[in-house]
């Protein structure tokens, strides 16, 4: 079997009627590990938005249960990937977010924005440092699987297309992406917890270089320094000798999807009533 045989597959897809299994493939078998790590990008951009990260501030969730919210959140995207957002699982999975999110004031600006950055930070992410950047029919099937998730959420006013959707999320960013403390204090959370992934020993290396794949506006806006430049060239150019690597190497036979994954916060197993916050999961 050769590298490229789910592409040409793909390319003979229908991306808006097929895109579930576009999707389904891409997160389970083509893209597994880097649409894990752009979809961390996703969530700090985010908290560059001060209505975002102010409400997250306000419920501590990240202050005092980071793991476990980054983990629900994981669950939650990789469930309606893997089953469809119209099976009874991944319908029940939704609708569990909805019902989570139902208990604050959220703008309906914030929702699209954070639903494009689901759309277009893997695309940007594989463009960049995947084994091969997402073909067109791809990237159409990234808008098509997350309006349909939009939909399914109540968001209103989703782009008509793929540009249309691209474009608010530009200047979206262009116009909301300010300083502002809760920034700060939900993404150091969230910092505080990658760093905990790795041995102590590491950590002061680890912290100092996580910045270094992040652009100008995402770390003035998040309150953070740069890294050095030498240090940023150097991160990059070993994720694409890792995607240099990766072509040479036979394709998945088997799936690789989040919730298939050890998890931190649920080591054994987890279930519908697992997700969402502690102070909620009485009244869900």
């Amino acid at each position: 079997m050769n590298r490229y045989d789910t592409l040409r597959h793909i390319q003979t897809l229908d991306p808006e009627r097929d895109h579930q299994q576009i999707c389904y493939l891409l997160a389970g078998y083509e893209f597994p590990w880097d649409v894990t790590r752009a979809l961390e990008l996703a969530l700090l951009r985010t908290f560059c938005i001060p209505s975002v990260s102010g409400l997250l501030d306000r419920t501590g969730e990240f202050r005092h249960h980071a793991q476990k919210r980054y983990d629900d959140t994981g669950i939650v995207v990789s469930e309606v990937f893997k089953h469809g957002y119209d099976s009874p699982r991944g319908a029940a999975f939704i609708q569990r977010m909805n019902a989570i999110h139902g208990h604050y004031s959220i703008a309906n600006a914030d929702y699209l924005y954070v639903l494009s950055t689901f759309v277009y930070e893997p695309i940007r992410w594989c463009d960049r440092f995947g084994w091969r950047p997402f073909c067109n029919q791809e990237r159409l099937a990234c808008y098509w699987f997350w309006r349909a998730i939009g939909d399914r959420m109540g968001i209103v006013d989703i782009p008509p297309t793929y540009a249309a959707f691209e474009q608010f999320n530009r200047e979206f960013e262009a116009q909301h992406f300010t300083y502002a403390p809760s920034n700060q204090r939900v993404a150091d959370a969230t910092r505080h917890m990658l760093l905990s992934w790795f041995p102590a020993f590491t950590r002061p290396v680890v912290n100092w270089s996580l910045p270094c794949l992040l652009d100008p506006p995402l770390l003035d806006a998040l309150g953070w320094q740069p890294t050095p430049v030498a240090v940023q060239r150097t991160a990059a150019a070993a994720l694409q000798a890792r995607s240099r690597l990766l072509r040479r190497l036979p394709p998945r036979t088997s799936s690789e999807f989040f919730v298939d994954q050890p998890k931190r916060t649920y080591p054994n197993s987890y279930s519908l009533e697992d997700i969402g916050p502690d102070n909620l999961r009485s009244r869900l």
